[in-house]
Formats: structure tokens, sequence, C-alpha cells
């Protein structure tokens, strides 16, 4: 029965190797959750087998996927499943399979948070009724939010506010501020605290962003991966922290137009779009700083 629904369900579509799926990746493109070093190494740490699919025309790739049984790789519910719920978090990341723009097809492997990148190529399927969020273009922002931004970044440096790269931390010193700072904005334990050190060293190569320091303790933080495919980058934003005795000087905020302006004019020096993903479009504070788009569910 398992092998009958395996066979419905892969339709089309033929294994291929990790190898095969990172060539789809680096020539269609993708999204940081389908990034091939991203899978390899959270499905590692999961101890969950990556079965890659290829779409094939006319002896071409058109087409690839990572999955995990009846879904795709990294599913939530398949850790939820397996009892590894938490292991390691990527939000309601954005999902973009490489696939060739021509290309129309059946994916018959649960997913959610499709991106609109994929939605042509992907028959059957279906809006969901949460958008995401995408940051906007600096010039969306009008021009009094913009100079109260950098008022609160200057009232912010000049009552000892340092801004610090994340890279200049070891893995271990991420995990604790992060699960710190966390835990104080939000009154519960971040997802995978256990785990966050050895995430964050396995994800090192895709980090990006800074965090704030105030009289050398920190007080804002947010974790960030970043992953460039040829036609765009697309940056997550997985979830942060922020240290609530401070909110006068507005430090997450603060925080999060350092991070979005300097992601747009990185992604603008080499001139590709930016798809910056604050994840599923539901908080006020996401209204602020994004679009919704749509996404969609299979």
């Amino acid at each position: 029965m398992l092998s009958y629904l395996r066979a419905w369900r892969e339709r089309g579509w033929a294994p291929i190797d990790a190898v095969t799926y990172a060539q789809a990746w680096q020539r269609f493109g993708g999204s940081v959750a389908t990034h091939p070093l991203v899978v390899e190494r959270l499905a590692g740490l999961a101890g969950i087998e990556v079965r890659y699919l290829g779409w094939f025309a006319q002896g071409e790739l058109q087409g690839a996927m990572p999955t995990w049984g009846r879904h795709l790789a990294l599913s939530k519910d398949v850790l939820k499943q397996q009892g590894k719920r938490g292991l390691f978090d990527l939000g309601n990341a954005e999902i973009i399979l490489p696939l060739a723009a021509e290309v129309r097809l059946a994916v018959r492997h649960k997913a959610r948070y499709l991106s609109a990148l994929n939605a042509e190529q992907v028959l059957g399927r279906r809006e969901q009724p949460e958008g995401l969020a995408l940051a906007r273009e600096p010039e969306e922002y009008s021009k009094k939010f913009r100079y109260n931004q950098r008022r609160e970044q200057r009232l912010l440096e000049e009552a000892g506010g340092v801004i610090r790269p994340m890279l200049e931390l070891s893995a271990s010193e991420q995990a604790l501020i992060y699960a710190d700072l966390f835990q104080r904005r939000w009154g519960f334990e971040a997802t995978g605290k256990a785990h966050l050190a050895e995430v964050f060293s396995l994800m090192r190569d895709f980090m990006t962003g800074s965090l704030i320091y105030l009289n050398d303790q920190p007080v804002a933080i947010q974790v960030l991966y970043r992953v460039e495919a040829p036609q765009w980058v697309s940056l997550e934003y997985i979830n942060g922290g922020v240290d609530p005795q401070n909110r006068e000087f507005s430090p997450g905020s603060v925080l999060s137009f350092i991070n979005t302006q300097t992601a747009w004019a990185e992604a603008r020096e080499i001139g590709k779009p930016l798809r910056y993903s604050f994840g599923r479009a539901d908080r006020e504070y996401k209204d602020r700083w994004c679009n919704r788009v749509p996404v969609y569910q299979v």
C-alpha cells in the first residue's frame, strides 16, 4: 500500500541524487528552506533521510524537490510525527522550489508557504488564507517613517548603543543571547533551545544581520538566514528577542531598520531582487515593515 501511494505521489517524477538536486537549485533558484546545504545539514541533524526527486522533459531536468515521505523535506509535521518537534526553527519560511520558468507540473507532496514565484508552475496549488510578509523596498516607506527610524537609531547610539555583526559571535554566544532575549520578549522558551548552538553552527554559512548592545549588554537580536540564488536573494527572518527594559530606545525597531536596509543595499549592489521574508503575515508589527503577498499550499 505504501509503495502504491508513493508511486502515485511521485508520478511524473524520478529519483535523483543530492548533487543533481544542488545543480537544479543553482540553475533554477530557490529559497533558504530549499537550499541544498540547508536541507542536507538540518535533515542530517534530524536523522531523517532526504529523497530527492527530479522532473524531466525530453531528457532534460526541469525541476527538483527534496522530500520526507509525503511532505517536503524539513517539514514541521514530520518532525512532530518523529518526536523531534522543535529540533530546529525555520519559522514559516517561503518555499521556492527549483523549477524551470516554463515547466508545468504536479506536486503531490504536502507543502505550505509555497512561493508566488512557483504559482504558475505548480498545478493544483491552493492559495492559503494567511499570506506571507515580505519586507518593502526602502523607497516604499514614507519619509516620516524613515526619519523616525533614523532618529531612533541616533538616540540609541547616543545612549551608548552599539551595533555588532552576528558573525562576530560564536554559535554558542549567539545561542545564549538569543535564548535569553527571546524569553524576555515572549515570556516562553525559544523553539529548540537545547539545540540552538548546534543549529547556529550548522547554519553559520547562511547567518547574516546584526545585534544591538546597550551599556555592553545585548538588548536586541534577530536570527536571519540568507542565500543567493541566480535570479534573486532569499532572506528569512526566523525570530528575534528584545530586552523590554530598554523599550524607550526601541531597539527591536532599530534593529529591523538596520537589518532590512543593509540587506537591500547588499542585494542591489549585486543587482538582484531581494525576497526578505518575515514569515506568516500574522502580527501588526510585520505590517509596519512588510507587504502581504499570497502563498500557496499543496
